[in-house]
C-alpha cells in the first residue's frame, strides 16, 4: 500500500465520532459523507476543486447525479476499490448516488452517518449491494512522501 493510500486511511479514521451535520467538513465539529472526502481531499491536496453546491440530505429524493458527477471531475473511476478508495452509494434502486465512503480495510468503511457520526462500519452486503462507483484519489498509487 503507498504512503498515499495509508493517509486517506488514517484521514479517514482520525474523524470517527465527529457528529454528523448536513454539508459540514470540519474535523470534531460535524460533517456529512461529502464533507468526510472532502476533508481527505483537503489533507492530501490543499485546497479543494471547487465550491460545493447545495444538496440536501434526502436520500430517497431523485434528482441530477450530482455526487457522481463531480466524483468523475475529481477523483479516477477504478473498476475495483481498494483501501483508500472512495466508494458512492445509491441508497434505492434506480435512485441518484446520495452516499460516500472510504474503504479502509476490504471489509470495513468509514463515513458519515445521518443522526450519528463519522463511523467506522463493515462493508457488509447492505452496503455491497448499494455500491454504484468507487473512486482513487488522484496520484493515490504514485505518490509518495
Amino acid at each position: 500500500m503507498t504512503h498515499a493510500r495509508t493517509i486517506v486511511i488514517e484521514e479517514a479514521l482520525r474523524w470517527r465520532g465527529t457528529p454528523y451535520r448536513h454539508q459540514g467538513s470540519v474535523h470534531g465539529a460535524g460533517c456529512d459523507c461529502l464533507g468526510l472526502v472532502r476533508a481527505i481531499w483537503r489533507r492530501l491536496y490543499g485546497e479543494e476543486p471547487e465550491p460545493v453546491p447545495p444538496y440536501t440530505p434526502d436520500w430517497s429524493e431523485d434528482g441530477p447525479e450530482a455526487l457522481l458527477e463531480g466524483a468523475r471531475r475529481w477523483l479516477v473511476e477504478v473498476e475495483a476499490a481498494a483501501p483508500g478508495d472512495v466508494v458512492l452509494f445509491r441508497m434505492a434502486p434506480g435512485g441518484p448516488v446520495k452516499h460516500a465512503a472510504i474503504l479502509t480495510a476490504p471489509s470495513r468503511i468509514v463515513h458519515a452517518y445521518w443522526g450519528r457520526a463519522v463511523v467506522e462500519s463493515r462493508f457488509t452486503s447492505f452496503w455491497r449491494t448499494r455500491v454504484a462507483a468507487s473512486f482513487s484519489f488522484p496520484g493515490v498509487d504514485s505518490w509518495l512522501r
